[in-house]
Formats: structure tokens, C-alpha cells, sequence
């Protein structure tokens, strides 16, 4: 990803994934699938578990140390969020959208996509 879009937009989607996937895996035991699409203008990255529960921010207290952080980078720094439950398949998809895939939100220079 890292060559198809800016340096800002890609660190920002790879925090965000971390996140995600860190929260499949610490709050289910079945693992998480992860699927990203590119368009020119928009990342789209879905985080899928196996557990119906949906994830609900929260503000986390001095005493949570590290944990509990994961949904509010999410609601603070994607341009879109959301849960969704597949009807057939169960569980639930997680995703974020960040605006401006191959243009940065303070990104001015040229852009080059690299070889086809």
C-alpha cells in the first residue's frame, strides 16, 4: 500500500488496521480477516471476526494504561466508520474509509504510482 499511496494516508490506514485486528484478536479466539480496496479517492480496509458482539468506544481512564484507545483512534482519524453484520456468515465486519487514497489530505507534492 505504501506505494500506491502517500506516506501520511498509508501510516494513518496502518495504525488504524493494527487497531482493528489487535481488538479481533484480543476480544474474540477465532482470528481476524482483513481485506483492503483502493479506489483513487477513497481506502476502504474491512477487519472481519467471528463474534457477534459489536465493539462500543469508550472513553478509557487513567487505569487502562494502553487498552481501550483502538476505537477512538478509529472514530478520530478515519473519515468513515462502521460495524456491520453479515446476515449468513456471522460475526462481524468492522471497517474505515480514509479519504484522498492517492491524494493526501496535506499532500502537495507530485505523485507517482510507481510501475503498472
Amino acid at each position: 500500500m505504501r506505494h500506491r499511496c502517500p506516506s501520511d494516508t498509508a501510516e494513518v490506514a496502518e495504525l488504524l488496521i493494527t487497531e482493528l485486528v489487535t481488538n479481533a484478536l484480543v476480544h474474540t479466539d477465532q482470528g481476524a480477516e482483513v481485506s483492503a480496496t483502493l479506489a483513487a479517492d477513497r481506502l476502504r480496509v474491512e477487519v472481519r471476526d467471528y463474534a457477534s458482539r459489536r465493539p462500543r468506544p469508550y472513553v478509557p481512564t487513567a487505569d487502562d494504561g494502553t487498552h481501550g484507545r483502538g476505537l477512538m483512534l478509529v472514530q478520530a482519524l478515519a473519515d468513515a466508520w462502521g460495524v456491520d453484520a453479515p446476515v449468513q456468515t456471522g460475526g462481524k465486519v468492522v471497517w474505515f474509509e480514509l479519504d484522498g487514497a492517492l491524494g493526501s489530505r496535506a499532500y502537495s507534492g507530485a505523485y507517482d504510482a510507481g510501475p503498472a
